[in-house]
């Protein structure tokens, strides 16, 4: 039993249509599946990813009508995105200025070249070079040149005003192993290679308890292999973990847990995956709803306003 790397990233937009056009035009990310938060049909659930919505890239993202978010610890702070090469990060650091995009000066964390940015609502995120093996699956139909596009995730970034309780968990009851420290930031690794196998912990006890609003991260997703979901079940279930039991979500299996800082984890598998309801060429094209939500169709979609 082993963590993958990242699955995905969920955050909250309280402006779907400039959302949409952020991360499909700006990052020139191609939009993998338009649904609904499974909880609340009023809301979108976008989810943004590589060209064929491979696991462990996806950001994604639940629009709520709230005001701005609150920052403070007890959160996850920073999500990284994966480019590669020196050519790349010349490309996004022209890309960023003549787009006024809120970006930093590239600069070198933690032995990698890193530029750190945020969206429209101040969605902190960062383009991290990538070491990774994984395939790269660009989209032809991007706004970003094949060779400039974005990978995936990571790596992802955790406050916590403590570390001993979140650290027992990310090795007890997860299997990571911690691997380095970098300032108050500590480095765990998953199994895999570079940043998408990495998960920061920035120790910050003096930082008020962030409150969750548009620019926030809602929970952070690691992937586990299908054959293992209801080993991981019964793990946390043995643990007396506080969980939500097994939750199908049509495109993959998942279980919620919150670390004893309070952030929300969920474990979620590597498939069965978006290509399951919708041809590969069309994904994200229209509204795709999980069948036992099918039925409700027609008032889901009178709720919800136009991306475009």
């Amino acid at each position: 039993m082993q963590l993958n790397g990242f699955h995905h990233l969920t955050a909250v937009t309280a402006d779907a249509p400039r959302n949409h056009a952020f991360y499909t035009k700006t990052l020139g990310m191609r939009m993998v599946k338009k649904t609904v938060n499974q909880d609340d049909t009023s809301a979108y659930h976008l989810f943004y990813a590589d060209g064929k919505g491979s696991a462990g890239t996806d950001i994604t993202f639940f629009d709520w009508p709230t005001g701005p978010q609150r920052r403070g610890t007890h959160e996850v702070v920073r999500t990284g995105l994966r480019i590669k090469g020196e050519a790349a990060f010349k490309w996004w650091s022209n890309h960023f200025a003549k787009n006024n995009i809120k970006a930093e000066k590239q600069i070198e964390e933690n032995g990698r070249n890193v530029i750190h940015f945020e969206d429209f609502e101040g969605q902190r995120l960062s383009l991290v070079d990538d070491e990774s093996d994984l395939a790269v699956n660009t989209w032809a139909q991007s706004t970003v040149p094949a060779e400039f596009q974005i990978r995936g995730l990571g790596p992802i970034t955790l406050s916590v005003p403590d570390l001993k309780p979140t650290d027992m968990v990310l090795t007890q009851i997860m299997g990571m192993k911690p691997a380095a420290r970098f300032g108050d930031t500590h480095v765990y690794h998953m199994n895999g290679t570079g940043p998408v196998a990495e998960l920061h912990v920035r120790v910050e006890p003096n930082l008020p308890q962030a409150q969750q609003g548009a620019g926030a991260v809602h929970h952070v997703a690691f992937n586990i292999e299908m054959s293992q979901y209801e080993a991981w079940t019964d793990r946390l279930k043995s643990l007396r973990v506080p969980n939500s039991g097994p939750v199908d979500r049509f495109w993959f299996k998942s279980l919620y847990f919150r670390e004893p800082n309070g952030i929300l984890f969920e474990l979620a598998t590597d498939g069965p995956g978006f290509a399951t309801d919708e041809p590969m060429d069309k994904l994200g094209e229209t509204l795709s709803l999980p069948p036992f939500l099918e039925n409700k169709r027609a008032a889901i979609e009178a709720k919800l306003k136009k991306l475009t």
